[in-house]
């Protein structure tokens, strides 16, 4: 070492090169296989910034359901089947829990204040807690008053306006996510806190959270630069001091509802009146309480009109799942919560459209391993980024026959229990999404009533042919949902159509006590 180090500087660094590619290549052997990369480059070089997760669903099928490459210096643990995503990050949760390093969306455009993005620290349980107190199964109850209203606003809009059902949908998903984070509905998706929040999260997640998107990513070593170098942190400073101007002014705008007493109870509320109890910077309570306005727009709307999309592909489906409703409900009143455990292929078809797009393509945020570990005999290193890739997991042919196929009998005929309660498409262990509950009665409520009202329809040309849209042409972000198509949503019939009308009178009585 001595000899080394009294050697000319670039023999010196000729040495260190060696001995990293020596190390690299010792690493590849024992770690889980896959396509060997480059030194120093690793895979970045094969990895496409657009659609990764198709990408990794290919070297699965190569190298198998547990599949290795390098981001620059990164070992990168891909899951291509749900059993080792089972394995490693529920049963190994004590060292699969935390994240890897985000330093575009974590360090740059946050300060580390999004929670999604935490690693296992104390900041982040005190997102968890807060975000546990507001959505545990029972407190997600008492949200459903405010979603059975919305989702006869949703009804309502779309018997007005069906050529804009996508944004119908989107109202539906940021107006509840708006309602019981800050306490207030909104109207339109129009409306500025919508864009803004929109606009926040299209930055945050489907730009600075893709894996290899940025370089800095795989060589943060690129901080060290002088700082007016760093070309990679201009844009994300900026849209930083847009973000704090916009979730600080919503938590204010709690904060002076509190005080003259017009609040209606919501996670800011239940927050700012214990935040000395949870220990949290109003800052930092800013960005926590704005995690399911985030995260839940995308996810919910992207569902809904997942689900239209299968149906205008399968209407076989959709006539079973309306015989079902028509039998169950029948057509004197909408279906309701209490219905739930009565329309047991509408639960299945829910589960079906969960699994068959999966909105969180990759699984949610990646898991980072805080300890070196072995599964069936691979070498798993410390510090090693883990994705549970959701594209390849629902497509897994051994565990859902014929993947391509809109299913929903596959739920109503398996005995594992694992499908039978499917939380799968929620994520895993101690970074399950905390806002499951409340998804899964928006998903039931809009498409129980969506099915029971309307006939899905595909849109016809000027010749009076039938335009079917893509099944496969969805977004390139982290949250991807379908590319807008066009359809027809026709009311089954005048007594539904007049009963839509009614319920959307009645409930705009309770909707005003949700105005700010």
């Amino acid at each position: 070492m001595i000899a080394i180090l009294n050697t000319p500087i670039p023999a010196f660094l000729a040495a260190y090169a060696l001995y990293w590619i020596m190390k690299w290549y010792q690493l590849r052997k024992i770690m889980p296989p896959g396509p060997l990369g480059l030194p120093f480059i690793g895979n970045k070089y094969q990895l496409p910034a657009i659609k990764p997760w198709k990408k990794f669903a290919e070297w699965n099928t190569e190298y198998g359901p547990v599949t290795s490459i390098f981001l620059g210096s990164t070992p990168v643990i891909v899951l291509g089947t749900a059993q080792p995503a089972w394995d490693l990050l529920e049963k190994r949760s004590d060292i699969y829990s935390s994240r890897p390093r985000f330093v575009v969306a974590g360090e740059i455009l946050s300060d580390n204040r999004r929670g999604l993005m935490l690693p296992n620290n104390d900041a982040w349980r005190k997102w968890r807690k807060i975000l546990h107190s507001g959505f545990h199964s029972r407190q997600a109850e008492s949200y459903n008053d405010i979603q059975s209203l919305e989702s006869k606003v949703l009804l309502k809009q779309i018997l007005d306006a069906p050529e804009e059902y996508e944004r119908h949908i989107q109202r539906f998903a940021a107006s509840l996510a708006v309602s019981v984070t800050y306490g207030k509905r909104i109207n339109s998706v129009d409306e500025w806190v919508v864009k803004a929040n929109m606009d926040a999260m299209d930055w945050t997640y489907s730009w600075y959270s893709i894996p290899g998107k940025y370089l800095v990513e795989s060589w943060p070593w690129l901080l060290k630069l002088p700082r007016s170098l760093q070309w990679f942190r201009r844009e994300p400073e900026m849209r930083k001091k847009e973000d704090i101007r916009f979730l600080t002014h919503l938590l204010n705008d709690v904060k002076t509802r509190m005080a003259n007493g017009t609040s209606q109870d919501c996670l800011a509320s239940q927050s700012l009146a214990n935040i000395k109890q949870i220990g949290m910077e109003e800052i930092d309570l800013a960005y926590a309480v704005s995690s399911p306005f985030g995260a839940g727009i995308e996810t919910t709307s992207g569902s809904t009109t997942s689900f239209i999309l299968a149906m205008l592909h399968w209407p076989e489906i959709q006539k079973l799942a309306q015989a079902e409703l028509d039998a169950v409900v029948g057509q004197d009143r909408m279906p309701d919560y209490d219905d739930r455990g009565s329309l047991q292929y509408v639960q299945a078809l829910v589960k079906e459209t969960l699994r068959w797009r999966p909105v969180a393509i990759l699984g949610g945020s990646p898991h980072a391993v805080t300890a070196d570990d072995v599964y069936n005999g691979m070498f798993i290193p410390k510090g090693s980024t883990v994705y549970a890739n959701m594209y390849g997991i629902m497509k897994d042919p051994e565990m859902f026959p014929e993947p391509d196929t809109f299913k929903p009998e596959r739920f109503l005929k398996s005995t594992n229990p694992r499908l039978i309660n499917f939380d799968l498409p929620f994520g895993f262990g101690r970074r399950a999404c905390p806002g499951i509950h409340l998804a899964l009665n928006s998903l039931f409520i809009n498409i129980s009533r969506i099915l029971w009202a309307f006939d899905i329809k595909p849109a016809v040309d000027e010749h009076g042919q039938q335009i079917f849209p893509d099944v496969n042409n969805y977004t390139n972000g982290f949250n991807s949902r379908p590319v807008s198509f066009k359809c027809q949503l026709i009311p089954r019939n005048a007594k539904i159509k007049a009963l839509i009308e009614a319920e959307w009178e009645g409930a705009k009585v309770h909707l005003d006590q949700w105005q700010a």
